[in-house]
């Protein structure tokens, strides 16, 4: 089931991030994330009117994706930045195609116009999904994080809705 993440949620919402942070170049972060900072995230994203989904099953948390704002500028506010992130055991099974679908119909039914998601390379598993739902790249990055003590690269996929 695929609904709008709560508050609640935020633990179990920094389970499946922090793995990422701790464990994997696909979050630049190097520290883990508290519930209490997933709780405000969670508030920035619907303080500025945006989506943040869950993917759920028999009350277990999955996955989650949302969107935020692309840059601040006001001429900038029908563009916005996705991210999604599965638990480990739950990939494979189309939950983040569907996290995203879910997210890209909000987005448009919103007046959002360009998705943008970045994603750190190499990443085939999020760059597949990212081309499935229909994005294409439009940027590359060389060596703009420093993490795990190596240079990453990030690349970006956008979608007009």
């Amino acid at each position: 089931m695929i609904r709008d993440a709560e508050i609640s949620d935020a633990q179990a919402i920094a389970g499946i991030y922090n793995y990422y942070v701790a464990n994997t170049t696909i979050s630049f972060e190097e520290t883990p994330v508290s519930t209490e900072q997933i709780a405000e995230r969670i508030l920035e994203v619907r303080a500025s009117s945006l989506p943040w989904f869950v993917a759920e099953d028999s009350g277990r948390v999955l996955g989650y994706a949302y969107a935020s704002k692309w840059k601040t500028r006001s001429a900038y506010r029908f563009a916005v930045e996705t991210s999604v992130y599965l638990q480990r055991d739950a990939t494979g099974q189309g939950l983040g195609r569907q996290l995203y679908e879910a997210l890209f119909h909000t987005l448009k039914v919103s007046g959002i116009h360009i998705a943008i998601g970045g994603i750190a390379l190499p990443n085939e598993i999020s760059i597949r999904l990212h081309e499935k739902l229909g994005m294409k790249k439009v940027a590359h990055f060389e060596q703009v994080g420093f993490k795990f003590g190596k240079w990453v690269d990030v690349a970006y996929w956008q979608k007009e809705l």
